[in-house]
């Protein structure tokens, strides 16, 4: 019979078992459309855990520490891990991250404050992604590697396959650096915004750009546990991570991340932007829905 077990750190009491399950099925879904899944183990702290201090989001970083290489090794394995893209979403998200470990600690250490914030974010990415999942057809998803075909300090062209796609550099940098503060102080890294925000900004596909999403969150996640464990905090608030839960998640989210990454390229693109928009939704009513 599994023992209860506290984690000492957060004070969250729960079977052991509990929390590496719940990351395995919700990083199994959610990398397949580049998400490293820690966006759902928020809400999933909250309501289930208990656990809503700022440690929380620390927490998370960790499990995007340990779980998210599971999907970029089998991205990389197929030629589908596009760097450029990856390394261009790091270097914008790095400063917010300083800035995201700041706010969270002190503007938005209050539950209900930093909530109504994430629910408007999500609620608009939620109506991006659905307008462009319908203007999607149905093919199933293209074949073939991420290739470089040109590249410089205005803009970057690559190859999925047999079609040609290209995104700017400088305001990539730009949005990069606004979702690392929203993803720092969230606690997700910034890849559950980056993601719809390439489709439907730049029309990147999906299918190419999950594992550079996923690396570059992998980055910017090391870079805010950082931030979160050598920033000081206002007197009273708790910061730094629970390590234990977090590598706990983190086991279970690593298995879940490579399983979804195998699974990935056999769902039909349009299937995938489905789910984000379910996913995206569904977080934000969970927030706007009334204390």
């Amino acid at each position: 019979m599994t023992a209860w077990h506290r984690f000492a750190v957060s004070g969250v009491e729960t079977w052991l078992w509990l929390p590496p399950l719940a990351a395995l099925v919700i990083a199994f879904f959610t990398s397949m459309v580049g998400i490293s899944g820690a966006f759902l183990l928020v809400p999933f702290q909250l309501s289930v855990l208990g656990f809503a201090s700022p440690a929380a989001s620390a927490t998370n970083l960790v499990f995007n520490l340990v779980a998210i290489p599971g999907g970029m090794l089998r991205y990389a394995r197929e030629n589908r891990l596009f760097w450029p893209l990856a390394l261009i979403i790091t270097a914008g998200g790095a400063p917010g991250t300083l800035a995201g470990a700041w706010l969270r600690t002190h503007w938005l250490a209050e539950r209900a404050r930093f909530e109504s914030f994430v629910a408007a974010i999500l609620a608009y990415l939620a109506w991006r992604v659905l307008a462009d999942w319908r203007r999607a057809g149905t093919s199933p998803a293209p074949a073939g590697t991420v290739r470089l075909l040109a590249a410089d300090w205005r803009e970057i062209q690559f190859a999925h396959g047999a079609t040609t796609h290209a995104f700017p550099v400088l305001p990539m940098l730009g949005l990069s650096c606004v979702v690392g503060v929203i993803g720092t102080a969230y606690g997700i890294g910034g890849g559950s915004f980056m993601v719809p925000l390439c489709l439907a900004v730049w029309r990147l596909p999906l299918h190419a750009i999950a594992g550079a999403t996923q690396t570059a969150t992998l980055l910017t996640s090391a870079l805010a546990l950082a931030a979160y464990a050598w920033l000081p905090a206002p007197a009273g608030v708790a910061a730094r991570p629970d390590w234990a839960l977090g590598l706990a998640f983190g086991v279970g989210g690593l298995a879940g991340a490579y399983l979804g990454a195998c699974m990935q390229k056999r769902v039909p693109q349009r299937r995938l932007k489905g789910l984000l928009a379910v996913l995206l939704a569904g977080l934000a009513i969970h927030y706007a829905w009334p204390a």
